[in-house]
């Protein structure tokens, strides 16, 4: 239990961690005497744990926010009637034509699956960054009463989360940039352009590279820094005396309603600009 506001502020940043333990490993009940799969006890051994350790919360809620996207527009789709559309409808059908007019004016080659990946990225983000209007005692307190020592909610405060999002963009830009432009001509991009001359060769290697890295650490470093830092003034107004905290966590909620779906909008649209960029042969 959080003693001190250090340590508050800590334990509701720190993930619920499960990983590998070595034996002979110190624990503050004992020493392990075999090597152990469990849930870290504090941030030290989750970082003990390693590269394989899994943030538990952050997967679990990322799935259950996806399965709402999917459950809720499977649910709209499957009751959709044009004679009387209900209000769930009529949102649904905003929130379609409001990505698909997005792509049209954004990505200039064809692709069925550009759009529905638009949409899915946008839903499932947007979903993701709500969570954050939940109070930040109320989840870590659950999982406390469950016996969890850490328990956080928002997924896209979690960096692993953000570049595996990002990572995935990042493949798809690959793919398409060679299944559209063949190795040859991925190849003549990288190292001709923008100087077409074969002396600058490592120049433009190096230049092109580096745009092409900084695209998923564009996309995985802006949603997590935004979410992130919303986050820590959310648990520093938890700080504050209650009533000092209803004068500032309403505005900072309220900011935040048009910051959740700006950061959901912006790594969306980001996507098709990066993909729509891969899609163009210039040969």
């Amino acid at each position: 239990m959080a003693n001190t506001p250090a340590e508050y502020i800590q334990h509701h940043l720190q993930n619920l961690t499960y990983g590998k333990l070595p034996a002979g490993y110190e624990r503050a009940d004992g020493v392990i005497s075999e090597s152990t799969w469990t849930f870290a006890k504090t941030a030290q051994e989750a970082a003990d744990m390693g590269f394989m350790a899994v943030h538990v919360d952050t997967l679990g809620w990322s799935i259950f926010m996806g399965l709402i996207f999917l459950g809720l527009f499977r649910y709209v789709a499957k009751r959709a009637t044009v004679d009387t559309p209900g209000g769930l409808q009529n949102f649904v059908e905003i929130v379609v034509e409001f990505v698909q007019g997005i792509v049209k004016d954004t990505f200039h080659g064809r692709n069925p699956l550009i759009a529905p990946l638009a949409l899915t990225i946008f839903v499932w983000i947007f979903l993701m960054n709500s969570l954050k209007w939940i109070p930040v005692d109320y989840i870590p307190g659950i999982g406390m009463a469950l016996g969890l020592d850490y328990f956080k909610i928002v997924p896209t405060t979690d960096p692993n989360a953000t570049f595996g999002m990002s990572i995935a963009v990042f493949a798809l830009i690959i793919y398409y940039s060679i299944k559209i432009k063949g190795v040859g001509g991925f190849t003549k991009e990288l190292t001709l352009s923008p100087f077409n001359h074969w002396s600058l060769i490592p120049f433009n290697l190096f230049l092109e590279v580096l745009g092409l890295l900084t695209k998923p650490l564009s996309l995985a470093l802006r949603l997590f820094g935004n979410m992130y830092a919303g986050e820590v003034v959310f648990i520093l107004i938890a700080l504050l005396p209650f009533y000092v905290q209803w004068v500032l966590n309403v505005p900072w909620a309220i900011f935040h309603i048009l910051v959740i779906p700006l950061q959901a909008f912006i790594f969306m649209v980001l996507t098709v600009v990066y993909l729509s960029a891969a899609h163009e042969d210039h040969s």
